[in-house]
């Protein structure tokens, strides 16, 4: 590893192009615009503070940094990571019923991000993440993470009557660019409603605070419904809504990435980052096409300077979280609700196509998006761990049927 860290280094400025640092810039404008509001609202349903939120915001950003650097450089490919958007999602909703419960301490869900950054490291360490992917039903998995992702999509058209000047839009704006095979239109609707609030005298910008962010040490603890509400969860997500995807885009570029060697990476970044806030760091899918073609820089073999690059911007963004914190702060509900609505139009349609695609498993691919849709707690546990819970229920039953 060492070694070919240092052969890599020496040929860095090579890599490390104009192209490479713009590819890289905007992996993260696209992942920010799309995903980042997203950490916020989690932060909101939470009730954390203004310090506590730029520890999670921080956690994440130097999290990416690390493993995109270390993995770009190790493997000599444009590896990019990101923070788990499913994960983050999962959260937003998780946070709102446990607040509702007696006795919510945050310390609880720390431990379980710990936990699930556990299970990657020993899953990449063994080699078992192969044998597990083929034991855990996709269409399970995705169902439940399409009944996550639909509340996001009902939040963008239940801000129209809040402002719906704003949000209407943000909406045209979005499919226009998309119509015109814009690779960010996200980013577009994101400064479009920024125009369209600053007009309306929205954004409150005595709120904003120009400030280095402060990691905040938040002790670890563990309950058993934060072990299977929100660590088995996130860890099925992980691996399967971010690493496996991640995976196959850099295959279907011409990488061979060595996943166990990305998830030890990732998982350790994750571990790390746990008591900080982190909730999790993984393979990038959908922002890792950004690095991975002739854009970022001609030469296949040189294009890993596009994964550093990325490292580098994460890293100094992460150094002004707290700056990072109060610019969205600053921005009104209905333009959070709308960009974090349209950044997750692809991710719902995917998750929705890939739990329903399968005419065999499509049963309990439909049992987990209701169940989880639902939004229920049971015995103190969140929907989407009984929607994992009852959808692999309903497989085992529908496969035995047909066995015997």
């Amino acid at each position: 590893m060492l070694a070919s860290i240092a052969a890599n280094l020496r040929d860095l400025p090579r890599a490390l192009t104009l192209p490479a640092l713009l590819s890289g810039l905007l992996v993260i404008v696209v992942g920010s615009a799309s995903s980042l509001v997203i950490v916020f609202q989690a932060a909101s349903a939470a009730q954390l503070d203004a310090d506590h939120t730029s520890s999670w915001v921080v956690a994440l950003m130097l999290g990416c940094a690390f493993s995109c650097i270390v993995m770009s450089l190790w493997f000599r490919q444009p590896v990019i990571a990101a923070w788990s958007t499913p994960g983050v999602v999962l959260l937003v909703d998780s946070f709102k019923v446990a607040l509702a419960t007696p006795g919510y301490n945050y310390g609880d869900y720390v431990g379980a991000f710990a936990v699930a950054s556990l299970a990657i490291i020993l899953l990449g360490a063994s080699g078992l993440f192969g044998w597990v992917m083929a034991r855990v039903p996709t269409s399970v998995v995705m169902g439940m993470l399409a009944g996550v992702l639909i509340r996001f999509g009902f939040g963008l058209f239940n801000a129209i009557p809040e402002d719906a000047a704003l949000v209407l839009a943000m909406i045209a704006v979005f499919y226009l660019l998309r119509r015109l095979e814009f690779r960010a239109p996200t980013v577009g609707a994101l400064v479009v409603g920024i125009i369209v609030a600053a007009l309306g005298n929205t954004i409150h910008l005595e709120s904003l605070n120009i400030a280095l962010a402060t990691p905040v040490y938040t002790p670890p603890s563990l309950t058993l419904q934060t072990l299977l509400g929100v660590a088995l969860p996130l860890a099925a997500l992980a691996l399967t809504a971010q690493n496996a995807p991640g995976q196959a885009v850099l295959k279907n570029a011409g990488y061979n990435l060595p996943i166990n060697g990305a998830l030890v990476v990732t998982g350790l970044a994750s571990l790390l980052g746990a008591p900080f806030g982190g909730h999790g760091i993984t393979l990038a899918a959908i922002t890792a096409t950004l690095v991975t073609g002739p854009e970022s820089h001609p030469d296949k073999d040189l294009r890993y300077g596009a994964g550093v690059a990325t490292g580098l911007w994460y890293l100094l963004l992460g150094i002004f979280g707290a700056t990072l914190v109060s610019v969205f702060t600053a921005l009104p509900h209905p333009l959070i609700a709308a960009i974090a609505g349209l950044g997750l139009l692809g991710a719902l349609s995917s998750s929705l196509a890939a739990s329903m695609s399968d005419p065999q498993s499509r049963d309990g691919g439909l049992i987990a998006l209701l169940c989880t849709a639902a939004n229920f707690t049971l015995l103190g546990i969140g929907a989407p761990f009984w929607g994992l819970v009852f959808g692999v229920a309903v497989e085992w039953v529908l496969r035995w049927r047909k066995k015997n």
